[in-house]
């Protein structure tokens, strides 16, 4: 082959019509261009479906029941008692020094003297020297703690005579009123009631921005004004609103500095003054929300309320948080107030109508 040929078996002569076909080559005429063969794209491969691989499904969260709740919320505080009652009846006799320890254990859950004394006269009686079980006691203690919560166990009621019917709450700062306000104020409009919501503890910014979000939350309106004003003034303002839309519930928050306890009863007082201007039979009910992990004090806080704020009926938060749940039964023993609802924890619907058997078998570890 001559060398010219051999120069014309070009690789683009190869790479068109294959290695076993060479062409020759030609040269490109004088001012023309030697054209560029275009080079096909790349054949895009679609990539092979992985094979089939089962996923475990993550099981869906179970919704506790609200005795679950309460059960868990009050887990500190059985624990505590059942503990203690199983130590003292695991190997032992029924007997004065006995009785005389239960007692003991029974005061330091702030159970109160007078249901301590109703449980160790139940448990002793007829029973010395002889075997109980730790089981047999926390029966005893569930059906002494009912005999004394049935009478208070009582909802709170929402007249229809009349509108609105005016909810004063009231309680020392940081006892859980503003939220307990907000979830009240999201039952009743899940129940198809009309609410609104007056920020009355006008000393304290954070008070009125949080009853504000809960007021979005409900969708209920909120009267509010800026911080430092007038609480009665914005009482009556808030009444005279909820009277012009016709609203079914005024919750009224109200101011709750109790290191200062003179102005602060004069202030309810004074609060109390101007909504019976509106409305003479106002405000219908006056709540007291109490913290349980402030434990004997607040028997303290229920008498001054009472007292000074004409307390009609109780809401106990934070049960969740304490090992001192026993304190609502010593309350509702001592005072007789209406026990409306309870709260174990911060979701809207962890707030509920308080049940006498409910709250006995849950502090007994029933």
């Amino acid at each position: 082959m001559s060398e010219s040929k051999e120069k014309g078996k070009g690789i683009f002569g190869r790479f068109f019509r294959g290695a076993s076909e060479p062409v020759q080559e030609q040269a490109p005429k004088h001012g023309e261009e030697q054209a560029v063969p275009e080079v096909a794209a790349p054949e895009t491969v679609a990539p092979t479906p992985p094979k089939d691989v089962t996923v475990k499904a993550e099981p869906a969260p179970v919704k506790q029941s609200w005795f679950q709740r309460l059960k868990s919320g009050l887990g500190k505080t059985s624990s505590k008692l059942t503990s203690g009652i199983t130590d003292l009846f695991s190997k032992r006799k029924l007997d004065a020094n006995t009785i005389d320890d239960l007692e003991d254990l029974l005061i330091q859950s702030d159970l109160g003297l007078e249901t301590t004394s109703r449980i160790t006269n139940a448990i002793g009686k007829g029973r010395f020297e002889k075997g109980i079980s730790a089981d047999e006691v926390r029966a005893v203690l569930a059906t002494e703690v009912e005999r004394v919560l049935t009478p208070v166990a009582k909802p709170l009621v929402i007249e229809t005579s009349h509108k609105p019917h005016v909810v004063m709450m009231v309680g020392v700062n940081g006892t859980g009123k503003t939220t307990t306000i907000g979830k009240l104020a999201n039952k009743y409009k899940a129940e198809g009631k009309s609410v609104v919501l007056a920020a009355g503890d006008t000393f304290r910014a954070a008070a009125i921005d949080q009853l504000k979000v809960w007021g979005e939350r409900a969708g209920v309106p909120v009267v509010a004004r800026d911080v430092g004003g007038d609480s009665s003034g914005l009482a009556y303002d808030a009444l005279k609103q909820a009277q012009a839309t016709g609203a079914d519930i005024l919750l009224l928050d109200t101011a709750g500095r109790l290191q200062n306890k003179q102005v602060l009863m004069e202030e309810l007082e004074k609060v109390t003054r101007v909504l019976k201007k509106l409305d003479p039979s106002a405000p219908h009910d006056v709540v007291l929300v109490l913290d349980a992990t402030t434990g004997q004090n607040a028997l303290n806080q229920v008498e001054v309320f009472r007292d000074r704020a004409g307390v009609t009926g109780l809401i106990m938060t934070k049960l969740d948080g304490t090992a001192r749940g026993g304190i609502l039964v010593a309350i509702a023993a001592k005072f007789g107030l209406p026990v409306h609802a309870i709260g174990v924890g911060e979701g809207a619907d962890d707030l509920q109508a308080f049940s006498a058997a409910d709250f006995a078998q849950a502090i007994a570890g029933i």
